[in-house]
């Protein structure tokens, strides 16, 4: 959404967040300075960033993030690869809970071990 760029506190907002801004004035019937305020915005940056949007400066910059909710294409995976991937869900999936159980016992442990050191 925004990064701070320097010490005088100046925020950089991405080219998707000033887009949702105005696709937000364009689709209510608010005005621009309304759902500023309500995003905490100064009104000037939403009226520059509509002015902005119809002169079609909204280009999206270059970035290196990686979008961590899109799962890659499962193709590049061989049968035997997803045997061994599935396998080993599996084994994960039942030593979490062996630990999980571990970890209650010796809750219960030091409970009886308290109430023992309490009588």
């Amino acid at each position: 959404m925004a990064k701070i760029i320097s010490k005088e506190r100046v925020v950089e907002y991405t080219v998707e967040f000033k887009q949702k801004v105005v696709d937000l004035t364009n689709e209510l019937d608010a005005e621009a300075a309304q759902i500023a305020s309500v995003l905490g915005l100064h009104p000037m940056m939403v009226y520059r960033w509509r002015q902005e949007c119809r002169e079609g400066k909204f280009v999206a910059k270059p970035t290196r993030r990686i979008c961590m909710t899109k799962k890659p294409p499962d193709n590049s995976k061989t049968p035997e690869e997803k045997s061994e991937l599935k396998r080993l869900q599996r084994e994960n999936a039942a030593l979490k809970k062996e630990n999980d159980f571990l970890k209650k016992w010796e809750g219960y442990l030091k409970d009886q071990k308290q109430l023992d050191s309490d009588s």
